[in-house]
């Protein structure tokens, strides 16, 4: 399995300014495979979220296309992508995720729930424990800290098994031991089969990589194989 992306970009046009627009990506090609984690790193506002969410299929690429094992997710129509999407893409955002009406256990749940596609409950309950959250698992979102969100949506997105996992700043809000723990799980999710994006500031990320991006400037400038 393998996530392609072909000479995508992402522009802003605007209105006011020096400049009418403004790349956010400039034209790049990137290929995620089942079994390895890409580490891309980059300065904040380099065009990494922007770059996750365009494979992610949620931001639409000005020019390019995506390619999951061969189907242009942005040819796609809106449902269908979205069940693409829920059935094969997994996403661990860098800001909040949670439905705040629903326990730490609902919320996990909820997107095998969406289309049929059942999360196995112990699946969560192991994932829970393994990330230290077990005995949250019917607290609220509002009753969590920071560092507990963050791995409440490491969970979520583990327990789907998706073929690509897509994951910005994971461990930004994270202690040392928590920060070692997640990454040795996405490591061990890739080593099962995943395509694992690794979108860090954390220098320790990339001896968990076997490929390492850098992103400057909207642009992915360097590439190396481990």
């Amino acid at each position: 399995m393998s996530l392609y992306a072909e000479g995508i970009s992402k522009v802003y046009f605007r209105k006011t300014g020096e400049a009418n627009h403004f790349e956010a990506v400039r034209k790049t090609d990137l290929k995620l495979e089942s079994g390895r984690v890409t580490v891309l790193m980059g300065r904040s506002g380099s065009g990494k979220t922007t770059l996750l969410h365009m494979l992610a299929g949620l931001l639409q690429p000005t020019e390019g296309r995506v390619l999951l094992e061969g189907e242009d997710l942005y040819a796609l129509d809106d449902r269908a992508l979205s069940r693409l999407r829920n059935e094969k893409i997994a996403v661990i955002p860098q800001g909040r995720s949670a439905v705040e009406t629903l326990t730490v256990r609902e919320n996990i749940l909820l997107p095998g729930a969406l289309y049929g596609r059942a999360i196995p409950a112990a699946e969560a309950e192991r994932r829970m424990e393994e990330l230290g959250i077990a005995a949250l698992a019917d607290s609220r979102p509002r009753e969590l800290s920071g560092g507990e969100l963050r791995r409440m949506a490491i969970c979520r997105a583990l327990c789907r098994r998706p073929e690509v996992l897509l994951a910005d700043e994971p461990t930004g809000d994270l202690d040392d031991g928590n920060t070692e723990r997640v990454l040795e799980m996405l490591r061990d999710t890739a080593r099962a089969g995943t395509a694992v994006l690794l979108v860090t500031h954390e220098n320790g990320a990339i001896r968990y990589g076997d490929v390492l991006l850098r992103m400057d400037a909207g642009r992915v400038e360097e590439t190396v194989a481990f």
